[in-house]
């Protein structure tokens, strides 16, 4: 990893050096930070965007690369809870594609999410191709349904409050949502007309915990930009159980760790309501 420090612009400050997570740099007092272990950088940038000189140079981050932040633009603490509290899985969605310049800053909204270890092996695939929709929805009920095959064999003649409640609930669900697949109304991803699929290789350590917190980034860009996403569950547990199937269907075979739904919404909340305090137990 190439990093340097300009000597001739660098006032002494220190910063690189507290900020760096990996101990790239030393300082012995009021002298120029040295660079001692530049293979143990992680590439998170902090030293090149805390230099108030900018003298920290760093072959991942060029100076076109770096942008001065305005802080009056950033969002206020009253703006950003208000998003947070207003945002709704708003199911019922227009027939109308999800504009692609929308999907573009979702994913880019995504993409800047912190990872652990700053690996950054979040990937992201999304399907807007009809028919791929379809081919998705029928991989999700087909894998549910082998599951509970003989279950659904005696669903009209057995009494299912015998099994587990959550399994009693989901079998009649599923049946209803199939009938309403074979006659167009697709329940499974809510008739949305764009699904981001956010996976992680194999080998990722934290590719689950990454990918989910990608999701978050982008819900609330979504949000922002008024389109409606929904948290693809039915999918999410369907590749839990069959991971191959829907890696030949997007042909990728990473892990796919969580699935979002985007439509733009047919109408808007007018309100929303206070939820339930939080189970807080401060130590101090």
């Amino acid at each position: 990893m190439n990093i340097s420090i300009i000597s001739a612009s660098c006032i002494k400050c220190g910063k690189c050096v507290k900020v760096c997570p990996a101990s790239v740099f030393s300082q012995r007092a009021k002298s120029v930070p040295q660079v001692d272990n530049p293979n143990y950088c992680i590439g998170c940038g902090h030293c090149v965007m805390v230099c108030p000189t900018q003298s920290v140079v760093h072959e991942l981050f060029p100076p076109e690369s770096v942008h001065a932040i305005d802080y009056n633009k950033r969002a206020t603490a009253d703006s950003l809870m208000l998003l947070l509290k207003s945002r709704r899985s708003n199911r019922i969605l227009k027939k109308e594609p999800v504009p692609p310049e929308f999907l573009h800053q979702i994913i880019e909204a995504a993409s800047v999410a912190p990872t652990a270890t700053n690996a950054m092996e979040v990937g992201y695939t999304v399907v807007t191709d009809k028919e791929k929709l379809k081919e998705i929805t029928e991989y999700t009920l087909s894998t549910f349904e082998n599951l509970f095959k003989p279950i659904l064999a005696a669903a009209g003649t057995s009494d299912l409050s015998s099994l587990p409640p959550t399994i009693a609930a989901y079998v009649p669900l599923l049946i209803k949502m199939r009938k309403l697949f074979n006659a167009g109304d697709n329940q499974v991803l809510r008739n949305a007309p764009a699904v981001i699929f956010i996976h992680a290789p194999k080998t990722s350590s934290y590719g689950e915990i990454d990918c989910n917190i990608a999701y978050q980034n982008g819900s609330l860009m979504a949000e922002a930009l008024g389109v409606s996403q929904i948290y693809g569950g039915f999918v999410i547990e369907a590749i839990k159980k069959d991971p191959q199937g829907i890696a030949k269907i997007i042909c990728n075979d990473n892990i796919v760790n969580a699935v979002m739904l985007l439509g733009m919404p047919k109408f808007k909340y007018r309100a929303y309501a206070d939820k339930h305090g939080p189970q807080v137990e401060w130590i101090e």
